[in-house]
C-alpha cells in the first residue's frame, strides 16, 4: 500500500520524456518528475522515493528528504500565508498546507512553528497542525523500561514556560526541563539530546541535559583532566567560579564540574588553588 507523506520503495515501470512512471499499486502509475532521474535509474529498478501531492492533489514521488515525514513533529518556518491558512517549506517544491482551523494562532510569514505533520482523513492531502497535544503519547507500562532514569533520548524543543520548556521526547511523549537544568541557550525548534530523570504520574517526563552519576563524573573528569594536560598543567576556573564561565568553557553545570574536580582531587591527580579560583596537576 503507498504510503502518502512518507518514503516508498517502488519499481521503475516506464519512461517518458518528462520523467519515470513508478508502479504505485492501487494508486497506478506514480510519476518521478525528470528532474530527479539520474542515469543509473532503469526500467526494473526499485528506488526509493517520498511520496506527496502536486498541485492538482496526484501522488507524485521526489528524491528530495523532506524536513519531517507523516507522523513526525517539527519547526517549519511559514514561507507565505493567504486567506485559507499558512504554507510552510518543509523542503520539498510544494509547501505544507496549515489551515487556520489547526492554527493555535495565526502563522505570520517568516516565523518558526512546532507542528505535526498528518494527512486529513476528509480530504486525503498532506497537512500540519499546530494543535499537537492531540499526537503526544502518554507512556504505556511496556514504554517504561526505555524511559529508565538515565536513559539518553531525542528531544525536540516546544514551548517556553514558567517553569522552563516543554519538549517533544522521541517523536512520541511531552517532556519537561526545569529552569535550574538549564546551563545553556535554548529555543523551540532545536533538536538535541536529554537524559530521562524520571516519568511523572501524569505520564510526563523530566528531563535533564546532561547525564547525572557516577557515570557523568567519571567521563567529564577525564575530560578536565586531558584539558590540563593540554594546557600546561593549570586551570583558572575553580569550584568558587561562576557558573557562566564553568559552562561557557566546558558546556558543563557548575555542579558537575565541582564533582569532576573532587573525583580527581580524591584520586590524587591535580591540587585545588587556596582561593578557589583554580587547578593543577599534581
Amino acid at each position: 500500500m503507498l504510503r502518502l507523506g512518507d518514503y516508498n520503495t517502488l519499481r521503475i515501470v516506464k519512461s517518458v520524456d518528462f520523467g519515470l512512471y513508478l508502479d504505485g499499486g492501487e494508486e497506478g502509475e506514480i510519476l518521478l518528475p525528470q528532474r530527479y532521474v539520474t542515469k543509473n535509474m532503469h526500467i526494473g529498478d526499485d528506488i526509493e522515493v517520498f511520496i506527496y501531492l502536486d498541485q492538482e492533489e496526484r501522488p507524485v514521488a521526489t528524491t528530495e528528504h523532506p524536513y519531517a515525514k507523516v507522523g513526525q513533529f517539527a519547526s517549519l518556518e511559514v514561507a507565505w500565508v493567504n486567506q485559507f491558512g499558512a504554507f510552510l517549506n518543509w523542503g520539498l517544491m510544494k509547501d505544507l498546507f496549515c489551515p487556520f482551523r489547526e492554527q493555535k494562532k495565526r502563522m505570520e510569514q517568516g516565523n518558526h512553528y512546532i507542528v505535526y505533520i498528518k494527512v486529513d482523513e476528509d480530504s486525503y492531502r498532506l497537512m500540519a497542525t499546530a494543535k499537537i497535544d492531540k499526537y503526544l503519547e502518554i507512556p504505556t507500562i511496556n514504554d517504561l523500561p526505555a524511559l529508565t532514569h538515565g536513559t539518553e533520548v531525542d528531544i525536540l524543543i516546544w514551548q517556553k514556560t514558567d517553569l522552563g520548556f516543554k519538549v517533544i521526547v522521541n517523536n512520541r511523549f511531552q517532556g519537561q526541563i526545569y529552569e535550574n537544568q538549564i546551563f545553556q541557550p535554548l529555543h523551540s525548534g532545536m533538536r538535541l539530546k536529554a537524559y530521562v530523570d524520571h516519568v511523572r504520574e501524569d505520564g510526563k517526563i523530566d528531563l535533564t541535559l546532561h547525564q547525572s552519576g557516577r557515570q557523568h563524573t567519571l567521563d567529564f573528569a577525564e575530560v578536565l583532566l586531558r584539558y590540563l594536560y593540554e594546557n600546561d598543567g593549570y586551570c583558572n576556573l575553580g569550584d568558587k567560579s561562576p557558573a557562566e564561565l564553568i559552562y561557557d568553557r566546558f558546556q558543563v553545570s557548575k555542579k558537575a564540574f565541582k564533582k569532576a574536580i573532587g573525583d580527581l582531587y580524591k584520586r590524587r591527580l591535580i591540587t585545588i588553588e587556596e582561593d578557589g579560583n583554580g587547578i593543577r596537576l599534581a
